[in-house]
């Protein structure tokens, strides 16, 4: 795999969401015509060599993914998660949706100091928060609390969380 290819697979690895190819270009200052041509190398390489991993092309966007041939394993290892209790990391990432929300991925990662897709994704296959189209940004998302959220909760509203106007305007 070329440096480029390796490059895109780790800006991919780290988005964690779909990433517009100008997109690419832009930030490795690289016709979108390289792009696409690593972006092919490295889909040739997943299936040529049976990896984990897949890449999704779609609307002249890219996914890193997991290959479609592992969904069994991946809903068995999902399940697992969805029976565990939240970690410290999830309990923080989601009182700053709750109090700050909505709010971007880039904004949490901000505030938290970490990457935080994968508490994010798993956040959202239990159900406890949303994501949307950034009104803003069309290629970004962003997050919010979920009615289920609430309803474990036991609140009618957001503002109900404790000293909720205090920390969802600082």
């Amino acid at each position: 795999m070329n440096d480029l290819s390796r490059k895109i697979e780790a800006i991919l690895f780290v988005a964690g969401e779909p990433v517009e190819f100008q997109r690419l270009a832009d930030l490795l200052e690289v016709p979108v015509k390289e792009i696409r041509q690593s972006i092919q190398e490295v889909q040739n390489d997943y299936q040529t060599n049976k990896r984990g991993l897949a890449l999704i092309v779609f609307d002249d966007q890219v996914q890193l993914t997991t290959a479609s041939d592992l969904g069994e394993t991946i809903e068995k290892f999902l399940q697992k998660i969805l029976k565990e209790d939240l970690t410290p990391a999830s309990l923080e990432t989601l009182s700053i949706i709750a109090y700050k929300g909505p709010i971007s991925r880039a904004e949490i990662d901000n505030i938290r100091g970490v990457n935080s897709s994968y508490i994010l994704r798993n956040l959202l296959i239990r159900g406890l928060i949303n994501r949307e189209i950034d009104p803003h940004r069309a290629n970004a998302f962003i997050y919010k609390i979920s009615f289920d959220f609430l309803r474990k909760m036991g609140l009618e509203k957001i503002e109900e969380l404790p000293d909720y106007e205090k920390y969802h305007n600082l």
